[in-house]
């Protein structure tokens, strides 16, 4: 039997462009308001927007009022703001909520919240490191030159999805060798020395290290971790599954050679968002929202992904998304900020490995 579900979300960068999401005059008012009134007033969550899947409402996406550097710089209060969101789940009748994109960070991927009997909670990692697994097979397959002996760059490697991501790869040896990024060594040590005995592995804490990288991951939650294009190799492909995205238009601008993919995108034709959206057209959603539906949709009840996701449960919600493959539930076709692309195996190293859709 099928339940219902709630999503998180929370303003990014651009705090009026995504508060107009909500109530389009909300775009009017200049960011340096928002920015104190979301930091200083105890604003309540809201529900912004009903999910429908299939002609059916299955949920809502529920608005934390707290932007993403307010989140980064402020993680106790922005804490405090998520649980008072999945109350409002609670609330609104949800059985399970999945936490959107730096609600998951400041909860420590849902680690905070697994003290909740009356309500299943997830951070959507499993799916997400399912998706981009996928989407990066296909980048390998269709946009890198050295697709026989791929180097590949996780920048965020020991965070939740990215240590998934790194352990799929190295499973089943997608990638001829392995650079891993992060900001701490310990963890990342111990990841390198984890999956070194599959494929060859290297670690670096600077985005320096990406320099000869055929494929660049970027899962990284950290607004400061910015790729620019003096980081990047002749001809790279970059795969951001970030969310706010660690790169920016201008990088393609400065580096027409280098192809930027929006990572972590699903494809579910029958979805539409109504009273609101999170800024993509209807019929695609992020991962993370994506694997919050499967379990609804499939019945799933009590917790699910919490803090780092076992390859067991990538692997079970593979399973889940074969079960609703009717309903869509599989990687999007390829976008650059949201522009259709059109992959084609590079010819030089030098030349770019993509057309883009005006």
């Amino acid at each position: 039997m099928s339940s219902t579900f709630a999503f998180t979300v929370h303003p990014r960068a651009r705090l009026g462009e995504d508060l107009a999401r909500v109530w389009s005059p909300l775009g009017r008012v200049p960011d340096p308001v928002y920015d104190a009134a979301l930091r200083r007033l105890p604003l309540r969550p809201v529900s912004m927007a009903g999910i429908h899947i299939g002609g059916e409402r299955v949920g809502h996406v529920v608005l934390v009022p707290y932007g993403a550097r307010h989140l980064l710089t402020s993680p106790g209060e922005g804490r405090a703001r998520v649980h008072r969101a999945v109350d409002k789940a609670r609330a609104l009748g949800c059985d399970v909520v999945g936490l959107g994109a730096l609600t998951a960070t400041v909860t420590a991927g849902g680690v905070s919240l697994r003290g909740r009997t009356d309500i299943g909670v997830t951070n959507g990692n499993a799916f997400t490191a399912a998706i981009v697994d996928d989407q990066a097979r296909r980048l390998l397959r269709d946009a890198v030159d050295h697709a026989s002996d791929p180097h590949v760059a996780v920048v965020g490697a020991t965070g939740s999805v990215g240590a998934a991501v790194t352990r799929l790869l190295a499973r089943d040896r997608a990638a001829a060798r392995l650079t891993l990024v992060a900001r701490g060594t310990g963890r990342l040590d111990a990841l390198a020395a984890d999956v070194g005995r599959q494929v060859p592995t290297t670690t670096a804490t600077s985005m320096d290290a990406v320099a000869d990288a055929d494929l660049v991951i970027l899962l990284t939650a950290s607004a400061d971790a910015l790729l620019g294009p003096q980081h990047l190799a002749p001809g790279a492909v970059v795969l951001d599954a970030t969310q706010p995205r660690n790169t920016s238009p201008s990088l393609v601008d400065e580096r027409p050679d280098v192809l930027v993919v929006d990572g972590g995108v699903v494809d579910i034709p029958s979805l539409r968002l109504t009273g609101g959206n999170i800024g993509l057209p209807d019929g695609r959603s992020y991962a993370c929202f994506a694997e919050t539906a499967l379990l609804a949709l499939s019945g799933h009840r009590g917790h699910f992904s919490i803090g780092v996701p076992t390859l067991e449960l990538v692997d079970t919600t593979r399973r889940m998304a074969a079960d609703l493959a009717h309903l869509g539930f599989r990687a999007a076709d390829p976008t650059s900020f949201g522009r259709p692309v059109f992959l084609r195996r590079a010819v030089t190293r030098t030349s770019p490995s993509l057309a883009v859709a005006s």
